[in-house]
């Protein structure tokens, strides 16, 4: 399943038929892709379960079938709990960083930069060199 669903143009192929059913000469042209290509992958898609074509007239037109994906999303589930669990924590700690930064802004007022005067040898070679 996951091998089907790896290459880039079956998901492609697959991104299209969410929104509707579509036929080969539609999924061509929105591709970009050859007619035996598309075909081809069609072919591979049915054959999974992933599609279903039904004949309309002179088209034949292909369609999504959830089930599969279904299955995906069901093996995917622990693995977004577990991601979910550590962005959440990750999130959590940035609001407290924020916190942090915005309240200490808020409490240290800007410090003005001062010159400080030379004292000694330091401060007559200063004095030389603006005159």
């Amino acid at each position: 399943m996951f091998e089907i669903i790896a290459e880039p143009n079956r998901r492609a192929i697959l991104s299209l038929l969410v929104s509707s059913q579509q036929s080969v000469g539609e999924i061509e042209r929105q591709l970009g892709m050859p007619q035996p290509m598309v075909s081809k992958h069609l072919r591979v898609l049915r054959e999974a379960g992933f599609v279903e074509s039904m004949v309309d007239a002179q088209r034949r037109l292909y369609r999504l079938k959830p089930e599969p994906l279904e299955e995906v999303d069901a093996w995917l589930a622990p693995f977004r709990r577990l991601w979910s669990v550590h962005l959440d924590a990750l999130e959590r700690h940035l609001d407290r960083m924020d916190q942090s930064t915005s309240t200490k802004s808020q409490a240290t007022p800007t410090k003005r930069k001062t010159r400080r005067r030379r004292r000694g040898a330091n401060r007559e070679r200063d004095k030389g060199e603006t005159k």
